[in-house]
């Protein structure tokens, strides 16, 4: 009974993806009761960064609209798939994603093979969820 009473104290972010493939920060937590979940359609606001030098590569904000994708079916990369569930809209995260979930061992546009790849991420929107069930 203890234990339970504990772990309910115990913050949500520990409860985020950290493994050897894929580093989750909360650097703008927001609480809501809908997360995202895999299927649903989101928008993100994204930067991403080289870990090796810090260059920036892609920013959904240059373009000035987010990425909208369905997580969790394969559209992005794997890194994207599983560091973008259980966000509440307006909450941001920093993903550090290791090259085995991003994109491997190829070379993809102003990506080096084998890259550490850094995002600042923003969820902005889950497709058909409204304001009063956040």
């Amino acid at each position: 009974m203890k234990l339970i009473s504990v772990l309910a104290f115990v913050p949500a972010a520990f409860a985020i993806i950290n493994n050897e493939f894929l580093k989750t920060e909360v650097t703008e937590p927001v609480e809501c009761q809908r997360k995202s979940v895999a299927g649903d359609k989101v928008n993100v606001h994204y930067r991403g960064t080289l870990q090796s030098d810090g260059s920036e590569f892609d920013a959904s904000y240059n373009r000035g609209q987010p990425l909208s994708f369905t997580v969790g079916q394969g559209q992005v990369i794997k890194g994207w798939d599983q560091g973008l569930l259980d966000m509440c809209p307006g909450e941001k995260r920093k993903l550090t994603i290791q090259p085995d979930w991003a994109y491997g061992s190829r070379g993809v546009g102003p990506i080096p093979a084998n890259s550490v790849l850094i995002f600042e991420t923003e969820l902005v929107s889950i497709d058909g969820v409204s304001k009063d069930e956040l």
